[in-house]
């Protein structure tokens, strides 16, 4: 136990992160590796996603919808084919509700890149 009384918290969930920008991917592997999240690897667009997922077998994939080639809601559908107990978290710059629609029946959340 820690000092102030709290017990250490080490998730177990594998985490795999694909975003088209090296640096994205880099730093959100940093942060969550600090708060003990469990980073098995990342991908750099959608096809390497797919890839990844079957080889790591992830429980969540931080995923970027807007990638060249494959984009995020097409790599999302062929994941929930391939792995449907895979959860998918949608990372996007875009934060109006109807760019949302799309992606929606694939997400189980999104998180805005500029918070």
């Amino acid at each position: 136990m820690a000092e102030n009384g709290f017990t250490e918290l080490k998730l177990s969930a594998k985490i795999l992160i694909v975003d088209d920008h090296q640096a994205v991917r880099t730093t959100l592997r940093e942060l969550l590796d600090w708060h003990s999240f469990r980073v098995c690897g990342d991908a750099k667009d959608g096809k390497e996603a797919i890839e990844r997922v079957i080889e790591l077998k992830p429980d969540i994939v931080l995923l970027d919808i807007n990638m060249p080639g494959m984009n995020g809601v097409a790599a999302a559908q062929e994941i929930r084919r391939v792995s449907p107990s895979t959860k998918i978290v949608f990372l996007t710059v875009h934060d109006a509700p109807d760019f949302k629609v799309g992606a929606r029946p694939w997400a189980h959340g999104f998180v805005p890149k500029s918070d």
